[in-house]
């Protein structure tokens, strides 16, 4: 038992890394389609270039979606409407006219008689409701069929016969001078205009019923293709009914092949592609991204973004396919260039659309523009930190997926005049939503513990509480520190490493000082060394202890862990040779362990580079009457002593780089010591 926890332990990270394999490809699986997939790339538009395609078995032509949306438009523009007859409202208002008329008409008022009003507007209201007055206005033909239904009795009528509101009063006045009248002829017309109420109105129930009826009837087959029936020959053009033919096949030929029996096999298909993708990855990090495969977190994160990004994808999918350009994949080498480097995000993404060509239709078309577009977002996406530059790669991302659609559609097309213009803003959608990036990251970086150029930034500021604090307790070791940025930076800038993160490291590299800020000589003010009242021993321990320090520090204050590598490697594995020197000339012998930094050595460029200018920065303070001379063989001596010692065999940094930085570092050096002209009194 002791023996198996103690492998494990052994192999806790090769296990981690084997389930996260495992997890990360069942998932995957889970969210994949389980149909088979058709064995043939076509494409609208393009020549078939294949063989001659014959029937493997019977199957119907499905109509195109524009065909039956064609027939359901025109369903709906044929459809007989119902409208609802109510013979009841007539009665009523008959009832209400001559109700009205008994108690307002006067015959002292008006020569006419009561009687002769009153038959005058009953023969009206008769002719009125006869025809039926409409509740609103409809925009049918006269000529137009409708069915009056009047209680369960339907009849078919025109549309002409029905009286809507706008001419009411035309045919009023035009029924009512047909008699004459004395002077009650504008009495009755604005009596009847006052009561008369709509008795026919819409029945949108029975209408839309019957619509929906008859689309449902549609029947979604164009014809059939019988086994052995030739389907598309070699170079033939895939459109029109072939295209429409080749898509029932393919539809027909995943449904057949999903079955329970062969479930399994597919599954299995799935799992073998699935993990060579991931076993790309690995063995990619393992070869060039060392660090990040041997860091868990990272390689976590790395799959966590691959599997959000195609849940994310299926999702649409499953809701709509045709909004599947909504997602912005783009995202995933964004944040990956963010937090590690262009050829990696690059790298995943790719691979991440390999994920989805299983997923999405018409994935030839997906994945070349989804492939171009993260080429432009790694290209345009620099410097994250200046808030102007996502909005500009944003837009240029936008406006290259506009173009591939566009000559997608060409070439599918042979014209422009049907094109889609809902894609074009489903693209403009794409590019906002992938300004999420910025909030991403900074959620990224709590969870997972990453530094963005944006975080870096922010470090970078040399009013913040813990720089302040160093500045107040050890000034001189901060005027160092900001020396040693600038030297960094420069360098780094010159190599075409992370400058940001090099200058940053700089910054917080001797925070450890602050404990005993007198026993390093730039922060002493006076003639008075603390050291002298020590033993070297003693004095070595003080000297080293300030990267232990330093750590702690870097921890109370959150400090991220790549800041936190330059205060661990800034001195590596040296000697603290001015007091191993003393101890020797005092005992005769030394014990080198006792005034060696316990490392560990530069592990990246960055890192290697704080050490040559922390080295170069605080040595170049003895130097005593500086000459360009000097200062070279200076930068030589203390760099080259540093490589005979073995400090950069881990950072991955090239002799050729090393020369570029020594002479950035003498340049800078000469600048800073450069002898003015002694003007006169």
């Amino acid at each position: 038992m002791k023996n198996f926890f103690s492998l494990f332990t052994k192999n806790r990270s090769i296990l981690f890394k084997i389930f996260l394999f495992i997890i990360t490809t069942v998932l995957i699986i889970y969210l994949l389609p389980k149909g088979g997939q058709f064995k043939y790339n076509f494409q609208k538009g393009k020549l078939w270039q294949y063989e001659n395609l014959y029937a493997p078995f019977s199957f119907s032509i499905k109509k195109s979606q524009e065909a039956i949306e064609l027939e359901m438009e025109e369903i709906r523009n044929n459809s007989i409407p119902y409208f609802d007859y109510d013979l009841a409202i007539y009665e009523q208002v008959r009832i209400q006219f001559e109700d009205m008329v008994n108690t307002t008409y006067s015959e002292n008022m008006f020569k006419d008689s009561k009687t002769k009003v009153v038959e005058t507007g009953k023969l009206v209201l008769d002719k009125l409701y006869q025809q039926g007055v409409l509740d609103e206005f409809h925009s049918y033909s006269d000529k137009r069929i409708v069915y009056l239904k009047n209680g369960n009795e339907i009849e078919e009528a025109y549309f002409e016969q029905f009286i809507q509101s706008d001419r009411i009063d035309t045919i009023l006045i035009s029924e009512t001078s047909k008699v004459r009248f004395y002077d009650a002829e504008s009495f009755l017309n604005e009596t009847l205009s006052s009561i008369i109420v709509p008795n026919v109105s819409l029945n949108i129930k029975l209408t839309e019923s019957e619509i929906e009826s008859k689309i449902t009837a549609i029947n979604p087959n164009r014809g059939v293709i019988e086994k052995g029936g030739r389907i598309i020959a070699k170079g033939e053009v895939v459109e029109g009914i072939k295209f429409q033919m080749l898509k029932s096949l393919k539809e027909e030929y995943q449904s057949q092949l999903w079955s329970q029996s062969n479930y399994t096999w597919i599954i299995v298909g799935y799992s073998v592609l699935i993990l060579l993708v991931f076993l790309m990855l690995f063995l990619f990090l393992k070869k060039y991204r060392a660090e990040i495969y041997e860091n868990n977190t990272k390689l976590t994160f790395i799959f966590f973004n691959i599997l959000l990004m195609i849940f994310i994808t299926t999702l649409v999918i499953d809701y709509d396919a045709e909004l599947v350009y909504i997602t912005p994949l783009c995202i995933l080498p964004l944040v990956l260039k963010t937090f590690f480097d262009a050829r990696l995000g690059l790298f995943v993404h790719v691979l991440t659309l390999l994920l989805l060509g299983f997923v999405v239709p018409n994935s030839f078309e997906f994945v070349f523009l989804q492939i171009i577009a993260g080429i432009v977002t790694i290209l345009t996406i620099s410097e994250l930190y200046k808030r102007a530059n996502l909005f500009i790669s944003v837009g240029q991302i936008t406006l290259v997926y506009i173009i591939g659609y566009f000559a997608f559609f060409i070439i599918q097309e042979g014209n422009i005049e049907l094109i889609e213009w809902r894609y074009f803003a489903y693209f403009i959608l794409c590019g906002l939503v992938t300004l999420f990036a910025f909030p991403l990251i900074y959620i990224y970086e709590k969870i997972f513990g990453l530094v963005s150029d944006v975080s870096l930034l922010e470090l970078s500021d040399t009013n913040s509480a813990l720089l302040k604090e160093l500045e107040n307790k050890a000034p001189g070791t901060f005027h160092h520190s900001l020396n040693v940025a600038n030297l960094s930076e420069a360098a780094a800038n010159e190599i075409g490493a992370n400058s940001m993160l090099v200058r940053v490291g700089a910054l917080y590299h001797d925070i450890g000082k602050m404990v005993n800020p007198t026993y390093f000589t730039e922060n002493q003010v006076n003639s008075i060394n603390s050291h002298d009242e020590l033993e070297p021993k003693e004095s070595a321990s003080i000297i080293i202890d300030h990267v232990i320090k330093g750590i702690e520090i870097a921890r109370k204050n959150n400090l991220p862990d790549r800041i936190i590598d330059f205060i661990r490697t800034h001195h590596g594995t040296n000697l603290v040779y001015y007091f191993y020197k003393k101890e020797v000339e005092n005992q005769g012998v030394a014990n080198k362990e006792d005034f060696t930094y316990p490392g560990p050595i530069p592990f990246s460029k960055e890192t290697a580079i704080l050490m040559m200018a922390d080295s170069v920065e605080a040595a170049s303070k003895s130097l005593k009457n500086p000459t360009s001379t000097k200062i070279d063989s200076f930068v030589e001596n203390i760099i080259n002593v540093q490589m005979d010692n073995g400090q950069f065999l881990n950072a991955n940094i090239t002799f050729k780089e090393i020369q570029t930085i020594k002479k950035v570092l003498k340049k800078k050096l000469n600048n800073i010591y450069h002898l003015r002209v002694e003007y006169p009194e």
